[in-house]
């Protein structure tokens, strides 16, 4: 009897994906545009396409959570995995994003955030063929280890790692910046099976984004015969991990430690 009720406790959900949403709540993300982010995710989790996508699945049902994250130190699960396998669920999912908005906080650990992220995977209750970590931000690391030592153990993991490089930043923050961000990522945040990224230029495009990628995320259908075109376009490019041009993947070390000698100097 008690063998059997241990059995029941640590019985694991068969799903298509356990997808963790990693968003940047660094100090550089003002309010509203944290506001644009959970409200782009609550949008696309009530679209007829993404429900599609899930249900079309093998098993028609995937685990969820979404996480927000700072500097090393500075990860906040805002929804815990929760199973969704259909609109119902999906809607319950969105209600749950449809809150106030913390504070930010300071720093930026892409390298926090993935090693976090991976540590949700352990014991969740769910048992997927693919494990993505859904990477959300718009900077470079320049906080905890190394953002591509990061990378690299979770894809040993078995672990694919998505981007959504936020290519919007304002005058305020400009000098704190990588210059093309979205090479930053595809040279030293993605990784893994099938891994890919969609850029976004402007807060207008992160709408159509969201959906976009996780329609791709959730299906485990990415266009492995799309290349990327790293020149401006009316479109949202996909960009996969196979494309990868050569970036210091410390940049955004060095800048915040240009910044401070800079400050420590006045």
């Amino acid at each position: 009897m008690a063998s059997s009720q241990t059995h029941a406790q640590t019985a694991e959900t068969d799903v298509d994906v356990e997808l963790v949403l990693a968003v940047d709540a660094s100090r550089s993300m003002e309010t509203f545009e944290q506001k644009i982010q959970r409200d782009g995710y609550v949008a696309a989790l009530r679209r007829k396409d993404v429900v599609d996508a899930i249900r079309d699945g093998i098993h028609g049902r995937v685990a969820i959570t979404y996480v927000e994250w700072a500097g090393s130190n500075v990860q906040r699960i805002i929804v815990p995995w929760t199973l969704v396998d259909g609109a119902d669920s999906a809607e319950k999912l969105a209600d749950a994003l449809d809150q106030p908005i913390p504070a930010t906080q300071s720093r930026t650990s892409i390298s926090g955030a993935i090693d976090f992220s991976s540590t949700l995977f352990d014991n969740n209750g769910f048992k997927a063929s693919r494990r993505v970590i859904d990477i959300s931000g718009d900077g470079a690391n320049n906080n905890g280890r190394p953002v591509a030592d990061a990378r690299d153990q979770a894809i040993a993991k078995g672990i694919t790692i998505n981007g959504l490089p936020l290519m919007t930043r304002g005058d305020f923050y400009s000098d704190w910046a990588v210059k093309d961000l979205d090479l930053y990522y595809s040279s030293c945040v993605i990784g893994g099976p099938g891994a890919f990224m969609v850029p976004v230029n402007s807060w207008d495009q992160f709408p159509e984004a969201v959906r976009r990628k996780l329609v791709l995320e959730l299906a485990g259908d990415t266009p492995t015969t799309l290349k990327a075109d790293w020149l401006p376009s009316q479109t949202l490019p996909l960009i996969l991990a196979q494309d990868k041009p050569q970036i210091d993947c410390l940049s955004g070390e060095r800048i915040w430690q240009r910044r401070m000698q800079d400050w420590e100097s006045r």
